[in-house]
């Protein structure tokens, strides 16, 4: 399979001439991607993102973790900080970035240590695809938690997609599929989810954990911290 979102990454990293990353989905027109907001620093991040830094504690495991620009952020303030990334591309970015721990596997694969908090930013929570996915995650997670841990992710509730247009009727509206298109190359489509406060309230609580929603703004962005009843 092409990583392209990865190869994206190396190219803006080691500044090759500048090309349009295409981020394709089954709901409108294709939307520009810029390559730059996956290595913002900390001045560029939302709130979301800082607060839910703020919250780390103990051992960190980033998953999903891109260029590792929040495992940057916690490193520099004495976190010990596992990132975990599925993309070959991404994982050599940031270890040419300077994180110390990279481990390249997908998340449920990983069961080699335990940590304090599990970080998914960036709504990284959507690479559980779909609700079952994320019912899934959640067991996965309880499997990579010290006791007393903590799951930290921000997610948005799509319903604004829907106004001019009817719900989905054979699925659950929060799931999208997108493709990465660069240099005249076409990725494969994948699932990428982003839930609701209620139904995430509801699917956390049937997996056996306690969920709130610690910050939320105006355009549908929240969030979340979870730990085990």
């Amino acid at each position: 399979m092409k990583d392209i979102y990865g190869q994206v990454l190396l190219d803006f990293y080691n500044r090759q001439p500048p090309e349009k990353l295409w981020l394709n989905n089954n709901y409108g027109e294709p939307e520009e991607m810029p390559a730059e907001v996956f290595f913002r620093g900390e001045e560029d991040m939302p709130e979301a993102e800082l607060l839910a830094l703020q919250l780390c504690r103990g051992e960190v495991l980033d998953i999903g973790s891109g260029t590792g620009s929040h495992t940057l952020i916690l490193q520099e303030r004495g976190f010990d900080v596992t990132a975990v990334e599925i993309s070959p591309g991404a994982a050599a970015v940031m270890q040419k970035r300077g994180v110390k721990t990279v481990v390249q596997q997908d998340v449920f694969q990983y069961k080699t240590e335990k940590f304090d908090t599990l970080l998914l930013l960036m709504n990284g929570i959507g690479l559980t695809q779909n609700l079952t996915g994320l019912d899934r995650f959640l067991q996965h997670a309880k499997t990579l938690l010290l006791p007393g841990g903590q799951l930290i992710f921000d997610s948005s509730d799509l319903t604004y997609l829907y106004e001019d247009l009817p719900l989905p009727k054979n699925k659950y509206y929060g799931e999208i599929q997108y493709r990465y298109e660069y240099k005249n190359q076409q990725g494969s489509w994948f699932n990428w989810l982003y839930i609701d406060q209620k139904t995430l309230l509801k699917i956390a609580s049937t997996n056996g954990w306690k969920a709130e929603i610690v910050y939320e703004d105006d355009m549908d962005l929240y969030l979340a911290r979870l730990t085990l009843v």
